[in-house]
Formats: C-alpha cells, structure tokens, sequence
C-alpha cells in the first residue's frame, strides 16, 4: 500500500512539472507579444497573460488549437468574422475564429479597451493586478467566482508581473508636474483600507507619489507671525487628511514648517501596508525588522528582495527605510532631481523609485561619489528627458 501511494504521489509530482513546464512554454512564447499589447492599449501584459494561460489552457484548448482563440471571446453582436461552436456556459455558444494568436491578442486587448463596462480598469495603476483581477470579474468577464484568485495564483506563481513592470519601461506617464487636480480613485483600494494605520517617517523630504496626489505642500509667502499661528491647525488638518485617504497607496506630505526656516523640515507618512512609487509596489519598514520575515510576508525570496533594492544582505534592518517588493524603473517620474544636503545615490534611487544603476549610468557618478546641495541629476536617459516635451503623453 505504501508503495502504491508512493507511485501515485510521483505521478502526480511529475504530472504538475509537466504543467508547470507547458505554462512556462506559453509564457515565454507570448510575453513579447503581452508587452506589446500593454504599450498599445494600457492592458496589464500579467493580466493578459494569465488569462491567456487560463482560458486557452497554455495553448491547448481546442478553441485555442483549432481557432486560435485564446481569450474564450464569444461573437457578439458586432463580429464579422469567421465563426466556430462550442458548448460553454450554453450550448452550442458562438466564438470568434483568428487568422493567428496575435489577432486573438489583440481583439483581447480592444475588447477590453472599446467596452464602457471595462471602462473602470484603465484608471486603475497599471501594475495593480488584484485590482484587475478583481475588476475583470465585477465587470462580468467570467462568470467563475474564483476567476480572479485563479488569475492572481498564475500572476504570482510565473512571476508574470515583471512583464507589466518592463512594458511600463517603454511607455510615457504623466510626471507629477502634469498632475495638478487629484482624482478620486476609481475603486477601492486592493492593498489599503480607509481605516489603514499611518506609520510617520522623520524623512526630510517628500517622496514622489502616483498618478493621484492628494496633498501637496505649498510654500508659504505669509509672515513668519502668521506662520507661527497656523502651524498647529494645518498640521492637524494634513494629518486627519492623510489618516481619511490612506487608500490612496501613497505617502503623504506634511509640512512642519516653524518660524525658522533654517530648521525647516516636512514629514512624510506612510501607509503601513503596500503603496506605490513611480509605479512600483513599496513598503516603510522599521529598524529592527527581519529582512527574512519582510520577504515571507510578501511572498517573494530573500535574495530577490535585496536585489529589488540594490542592497547588501542583512539580517536585520538597521534603519527605518523603503523596501521595494517589485524590480524598480529605470526612469523617474520626472526627468531631474535636485539634491540636498547629505543625501546619497543609493538615498535617492530609493525615494524616487528609480533603479540606482540606471541613476549613474544617467549621471556617471558612481555608487558613493559624494553629492552637494542643490546638484541637479537626471532620472532618465539625458536623450529621452530632452525629447520629452516635444511628444505628447501615451
């Protein structure tokens, strides 16, 4: 009996390494061509991908071999094209026939892209795959209940994030300077609630936000007096306003800005769940926390962690700092940044969310040359930041 359960449970070990190896086939076949879609259309090439690998079964669903349907898109009213039949959620149900996957591909994209019922999910973060995931199935693209858990296990398993996180290399966002009017968010937050404790930085400056800024901090042209009087209440009310929208996945400024401004400084809060920088998913951790525990509680390996931040192995923390949970840009969100006092390379890459060889590769510093006061370095490549203005946004 042992040894019949012994066979069964190798069996099934090799029949799951086999699946793992057709789903990392697929991937790797069709990646460039979810990239692609992503920068034309604005879908998640890890949403894309993942529905690809489930609905087409890696590529081999009938409807996927013999129509190259990898989507499971039926008809509808408007197609044109040529047709097949396949019992689905009724019998003998119409489904789009493609010339090749990437016809199928594409279609995926515009489907969701021309239909105001997935209107919604193009003014989410382009990387927030729970809120897709999540999304797809409110807007009724799957009737399945667990269709977004599925996805995100395969987003998770293959590590299909990265490719959104690549695509988004190659694509123009709105820099902070563009952003002028906040927008409320579309849905609610998929990593922050509005009862989401606020953990407080002594940072002095503020970090670089996503495409909805709630706060900002205005310099004052009032008398020191009248400075001194205000002080309170408008610490007060930033904070109350920052504990009211820490959804918004992002850290928000408070001025503390006495009578002297030698001594002027700004605190920053921050969510003590995961928010965003520059597009990339980040977490405030304190001194004295396991770097081990920060990498089981997110999912992700030790080695992989210390890479995301360009950082020495550690056991312990030993300073409150941002840890990146994802692989940074290789572009800020603005093309220059003006130093202060103290600061590092590594400081720097950090707080604006750009990956720190990219930064010297920019500036051809290296890792510790020694920054002054004031000294302006470029976050992108010098020839892309001059372009820029003369494009419009994507």
């Amino acid at each position: 009996m042992k040894q019949l359960v012994l066979l069964i449970l190798l069996a099934m070990g090799t029949m799951a390494q086999a699946q793992r190896e057709k789903v990392k086939a697929y991937v790797n076949q069709y990646k460039d061509l979810a990239m692609s879609e992503m920068r034309r259309t604005g879908v998640p090439a890890s949403i894309t991908l993942a529905q690809g690998i489930l609905e087409s079964r890696s590529g081999e669903s009938k409807l996927a071999q013999k129509s190259n349907n990898h989507f499971g898109i039926k008809c509808k009213t408007e197609w044109t094209g040529e047709k097949t039949y396949h019992d689905d959620d009724l019998r003998q149900e119409c489904f789009r026939v493609y010339p090749s996957v990437e016809d199928s591909y594409k279609d995926h994209s515009d489907f969701l892209k021309n239909r105001e019922y997935y209107t919604a999910l193009f003014k989410l973060d382009p990387i927030d795959d729970q809120g897709w995931a999540y999304g797809l199935k409110k807007a009724g693209y799957a009737t399945e209940k667990d269709y977004p858990t599925r996805l995100l296990k395969l987003i998770a398993d293959y590590e299909l994030h990265q490719y959104s996180v690549q695509a988004l290399e190659n694509k123009e966002f709105p820099t902070s300077k563009e952003l002028v009017e906040p927008k409320a968010p579309a849905t609610a937050s998929a990593t922050a609630t509005a009862n989401t404790p606020i953990v407080k930085s002594s940072a002095v400056t503020s970090m670089p936000i996503n495409n909805s800024p709630r706060l900002r901090v205005i310099n004052q042209t009032k008398s020191p007096a009248a400075e001194e009087q205000e002080k309170m209440d408008s610490l007060a009310t930033q904070t109350a306003s920052a504990i009211e929208n820490a959804n918004q996945e992002q850290p928000i400024v408070v001025s503390n800005q006495g009578t002297d401004k030698s001594t002027a400084k700004k605190t920053v809060l921050y969510p003590s769940v995961p928010f965003t920088i520059n597009h990339t998913k980040v977490i405030f951790a304190a001194a004295g926390t396991s770097t081990l525990s920060i990498a089981n509680k997110y999912g992700i390996s030790l080695s992989k962690l210390f890479d995301f931040n360009e950082m020495e192995q550690k056991d312990i923390l030993d300073q409150d700092q941002l840890l990146f949970l994802e692989k940074k840009l290789k572009k800020g969100a603005t093309d220059i940044y003006v130093c202060k006092a103290g600061e590092t390379l590594t400081d720097i890459a950090q707080k604006e969310g750009v990956r720190l060889d990219a930064i010297m590769e920019y500036n051809k510093l290296s890792k510790n040359s020694v920054l002054t006061d004031g000294q302006k370095l470029q976050l992108r490549a010098p020839e892309k930041a001059a372009g820029k203005n003369t494009k419009s946004p994507k």
